[in-house]
């Protein structure tokens, strides 16, 4: 049975499995932008790479009503250090589950061994500037991170749009626990994240958190006041999130 409920802002859909959590949060994507394709001739998109996304995007390259030639392509994050094909650099993951799977207008990656830290994030903030964000697809984090923005890191007024930050524990042994990476020690403790304030731009934010091992972080950022401490809970104050999750994601609520 699909229940729907709202934290503050934020709608919060319960589906039944994760697949059908993956194809609900797909058909929402999709139609919204079957709408902005209407009145827009490009459309800005940012996109998380993790896990907990493989089921939405699966069901997304499948919707057919999406202009993908309309579409500019961000990823919302990246390792410093990892090889561009690296099995665990996000970018790659991107590649193989979405960039490489229809025919988007751009895609924009972080990742560029010839720049330093700073000279990408110099790069790509000058490119969310010249593309306004209308659309994220973003995931939550076992610490209750959005993108790399963990809780010591977390700024819900951050000045810039993309920044170097060091990773916490928590989020780096959610790495492990997701197959990513055999043991805490080989998972980098820096990334390049885009801020907080830059995904909140956007004027839609589709969240799919399925899965057990987020569940306290589902229930944090539903239940506890809206705080930095629970980075995800700045999306009950945006006027157009859906958080999409599966029973096992919702079992505390």
């Amino acid at each position: 049975m699909n229940t729907t409920l709202y934290a503050d802002q934020l709608c919060v859909k319960i589906l039944p499995s994760r697949a059908e959590t993956g194809m609900c949060a797909a058909g929402d994507i999709a139609s919204c932008l079957q709408r902005l394709q209407e009145t827009q001739d490009e459309i800005n998109m940012i996109f998380a790479a993790a896990p907990s996304q493989n089921e939405m995007l699966d069901a997304l390259i499948c919707r057919s009503e999406i202009r993908w030639d309309k579409i500019n392509a961000f990823h919302m994050d990246e390792y410093i250090g990892l090889p561009q094909d690296a099995p665990q650099s996000f970018g790659r993951y991107l590649r193989e589950h979405l960039f490489d799977r229809v025919p988007f207008r751009t895609v924009y990656t972080i990742q560029d061994e010839t720049e330093t830290p700073e000279q990408t994030v110099e790069r790509y903030s000058a490119l969310l500037r010249a593309h306004p964000v209308d659309v994220v697809c973003l995931g939550i984090g076992e610490n209750g991170h959005i993108a790399f923005n963990d809780p010591p890191v977390a700024d819900f007024h951050d000045p810039v749009l993309m920044k170097k930050v060091q990773l916490d524990p928590v989020c780096r042994a959610q790495q492990v626990h997701d197959g990513c990476f055999a043991s805490l020690d080989d998972v980098p403790q820096y990334a390049l994240t885009l801020t907080i304030p830059a995904l909140c731009r956007a004027a839609h934010m589709f969240c799919t958190v399925p899965a057990a091992t987020k569940a306290q972080a589902v229930y944090d950022t539903i239940r506890q006041p809206v705080t930095e401490c629970v980075p995800a809970t700045i999306l009950r104050t945006h006027p157009h999130a859906v958080l999409y999750c599966d029973p096992d994601s919702a079992r505390l609520l």
